[in-house]
């Protein structure tokens, strides 16, 4: 028998999940942006810079609500159900599932840290090709095991919080002025960080460098393996209770949205309530106060994830939806593209714009980005099977060149 590893084909795959993917490429982007076009502290202070206008804040707010951890939530969650489709279907086959599947990892790091170090610090491929790693191992539990054990791991990073925050009196100074340096930086340090990605890519690369090996030294262990593990975990169990694939009651689906954000949405608005009674205090804030939207967004995606299969369901996107399964086909390349497009609108080797766009411009600026993908990506898939940086991973995992125009196969495989 041939075992040779090969790429799953189209009818292996639910286009319902591509859709799903679509719309949180989108959806992330709605806070990226904030990361991209002014000083990182006010993605999650907005007082980082004094008090901000009604219309500032009210744009902060309904992101923090709906948007803040949702998207990537929901990207998370598919992400694991990825990895159990590609591994089941590399045994199905014969294949060698591990070789394959670590293959891959190893492809998605070395990508990240391009991505990262290189292009844009908010990289999230370093993290997934880490906890894709981890997760791997518990492909064959069953869906009950599967969320008990990826609640617990969401538990460890509010854990590792509030010990945090338990000890900080006893805490080497230079830690608690770290934390509130990222919390409410100075006016010298704001200065210099919009004066670094205004400038050109050498110069702006100390500052990318630091921030990113900061994510990937601290936070990546205090939040993001526990919390993208946990979510991968959940969405293995989400596809095998076939919730994820449109297959469960029609009406499921409407329940889920209405009860994830009816029980998500009050958890957040207690979380902003207690930082603002706290006058946004940094340790009180960052250590505590953010636990709130951590354990409220992973109700409310859920409710996103209702919301959007009823509106699969029932066709009521019409031909944007076959928009939006373009793009979670293309996703790893639509993500790239995006980190292109607005570090060319924002840093210095573009237009330079950074800590110049306030918030009402930045939605302009994401829908303008949107646009971008949903007519490019399904104009690429007319004519090719994959998308640019999914044809060069793939063929780099499979180690052999991978048929890249659409007329050369019968059918499209997705990894």
């Amino acid at each position: 028998m041939d075992t040779k590893p090969v790429p799953v084909t189209a009818s292996d795959r639910h286009d319902v999940i591509d859709f799903l993917r679509g719309l949180a490429v989108l959806g992330i982007l709605v806070m990226n942006i904030q990361s991209f076009a002014m000083p990182f502290a006010l993605y999650f202070n907005p007082t980082a810079l004094g008090p901000p206008a009604p219309l500032e804040f009210t744009i902060w707010m309904t992101g923090h609500l709906f948007f803040d951890q949702k998207f990537m939530t929901i990207f998370s969650i598919l992400f694991g159900a990825g990895v159990l489709l590609m591994t089941t279907r590399a045994e199905e086959r014969g294949g060698r599932a591990a070789w394959l599947h670590y293959r891959r990892m190893f492809w998605l790091l070395v990508f990240g840290l391009v991505h990262a170090y290189l292009i844009w610090y908010g990289d999230i491929l370093v993290l997934y090709a880490v906890c894709g790693s981890i997760v791997f191992l518990f492909r064959r539990w069953r869906p009950l095991p599967l969320t008990i054990a990826g609640v617990i791991m969401l538990a460890v990073s509010p854990m590792l919080m509030r010990l945090g925050f338990a000890s900080i009196e006893s805490a080497p100074p230079e830690v608690r002025q770290e934390i509130f340096d990222f919390w409410s930086p100075s006016s010298t340090m704001v200065q210099q960080e919009i004066a670094a990605f205004q400038g050109n890519w050498l110069q702006q690369q100390p500052k990318r460098a630091a921030f990113a090996w900061d994510f990937h030294s601290f936070e990546i262990l205090m939040w993001g393996i526990w919390r993208a593990g946990g979510l991968m975990l959940i969405g293995m169990a989400l596809l095998k209770g076939r919730v994820l694939t449109a297959e469960r009651q029609r009406d499921f689906y409407p329940r889920l949205f209405v009860a994830g954000w009816l029980l998500g949405l009050p958890i957040i608005v207690l979380g902003v309530v207690r930082m603002s009674e706290a006058n946004w205090e940094a340790m009180y804030s960052f250590l505590i106060g953010f636990s709130f939207n951590y354990w409220g967004s992973v109700l409310v995606s859920l409710g996103w994830i209702g919301l959007f299969v009823s509106l699969w369901i029932t066709h009521a996107l019409g031909g944007l939806a076959a928009r939006l399964v373009a793009v979670g086909r293309t996703a790893f390349s639509c993500y790239i593209l995006t980190s292109l497009v607005c570090t060319f609108i924002f840093y210095g080797h573009g237009l330079g714009l950074f800590g110049r766009v306030r918030r009402p411009g930045q939605i302009l600026v994401t829908v303008m980005v949107w646009t971008i993908l949903l007519i490019v990506a399904p104009l690429w898939l007319d004519r090719f099977r994959f998308g640019p940086l999914e044809w060069l991973w793939r063929t780099l995992t499979y180690g052999e060149r991978q048929p890249m125009r659409r007329s050369a196969v019968s059918a499209v495989p997705v990894m």
